[in-house]
């Protein structure tokens, strides 16, 4: 390292130096370049395989003469429709660059370095980054079956704990705690624990009968994340929301940038809550690509882990086979996801995509599965 970088490394807070960047899934043209193919599902990264709503393209569209302007800072429109939809008051409602920016306020609001944050191990990496950025102390406890552990949580609360995070359902196994759970979980947190519940995929989960909405609740000490990048298909602009009591919104908006988020993305977002149809198509093909996907891992006995979100994730065995699996299907132009950065290195993730992608899919598998079943100890299993 040279001299000038050494200088730099020293203005840096050591928990800063020692974070590792988070990995997209990988983008289609990337593989295209690199490849040459010309088909190619991309099945990594939890979008929606549908697209946006042409309500929300057309908001976008019409506000591209307006981009010389600054968008509201106070995002009415957007904020107005939230509150009509979930019957709330604006005061209740922050908007982000995707649920992470609202996670990132959250830690600039409330953290500081030394304070513990407690959530479960093989959760959201996104959150392990934006909690260590301020120098918190991340304690995790495990999953158990694959879910967030209630008991366990509530067992390692402590006096230095100051937010508990949730991933509900959790990414990337695609399970959920239950309403007895969170119940459960919630009478030993003290009130000045603030807890996360990020509810990214909550549109797929919502008809789960003990699922439990947040909505449902009323804590103070509770913020609810959601996202309009997973069901909405608005990833490409980054925007999600929260809700939460307004003395702890208004906490939030004191860290929060002023314009963010932007312009194209709050006309995006209020187009899509009001296409509700568009939305039902969503949540319709994800459950019958769903029941396709479980079926067919079963088949070829993957053991895949049931999932109430819009992907599945599967033990392959070793971190080798993982590796084996996502380059041989990249081969054949279909992008999965390797869970090593979720500390899950024997597993991948499938998100589900149309049902032509799914057959591009499962096309791929029967190339791949000949060898790899050879390679990794499965003989004879078709």
């Amino acid at each position: 390292m040279s001299e000038i970088s050494d200088q730099i490394q020293t203005l840096v807070p050591e928990y800063v130096r020692n974070l590792q960047v988070y990995q997209a899934g990988k983008p289609i043209e990337e593989l295209t370049r690199e490849r040459g193919l010309t088909r190619i599902s991309k099945l990594a990264s939890n979008e929606n395989p549908l697209g946006p709503s042409p309500f929300a393209i057309q908001k976008m569209t019409n506000a591209l003469w307006e981009v010389h302007r600054y968008p509201d800072m106070n995002a009415y429109a957007l904020k107005s429709g939230l509150a009509k939809l979930y019957k709330l008051k604006k005061e209740n409602i922050i908007l982000g660059n995707g649920s992470e920016g609202i996670m990132s306020y959250i830690a600039r609001a409330f953290v500081q370095p030394g304070h513990e944050i407690l959530t479960s191990e093989n959760t959201f990496i996104g959150f392990y980054i934006i909690a260590r950025s301020v120098g918190a102390k991340l304690k995790t406890v495990p999953l158990k079956n694959y879910r967030f552990d209630a008991e366990a949580l509530a067992k390692n609360i402590t006096p230095k704990t100051k937010v508990i995070y949730i991933c509900n359902p959790n990414n990337p196994t695609g399970t959920y705690i239950t309403k007895k759970e969170f119940d459960f979980l919630m009478s030993h947190v003290p009130s000045h624990v603030l807890v996360i519940l990020d509810e990214a995929y909550f549109e797929f989960a919502r008809e789960t009968e003990d699922y439990p909405n947040s909505m449902d609740y009323r804590y103070d000490n509770v913020i609810t994340l959601r996202t309009f990048s997973k069901a909405y298909g608005l990833s490409g602009i980054r925007i999600g929301y929260g809700f939460g009591h307004e003395d702890l919104i208004a906490n939030l908006h004191k860290v929060k940038m002023p314009f963010e988020p932007g312009l194209i993305a709050q006309m995006g977002a209020l187009g899509a809550i009001y296409d509700k149809p568009h939305l039902k198509r969503t949540v319709v093909n994800n459950k019958r690509r769903y029941t396709e996907l479980f079926d067919f891992l079963t088949k070829h006995e993957f053991n895949p882990i049931p999932s109430v979100a819009n992907f599945i994730a599967f033990k392959t065995g070793s971190e080798e086979a993982s590796r084996y699996l996502f380059d041989k299907l990249l081969d054949h132009g279909v992008i999965i996801r390797q869970l090593k950065a979720n500390e899950m290195p024997d597993f991948v993730r499938v998100s589900l995509g149309t049902k032509r992608e799914m057959s591009h899919f499962y096309k791929a598998m029967e190339n791949v599965l000949p060898e790899y079943n050879k390679r990794y100890g499965r003989p004879g299993r078709q």
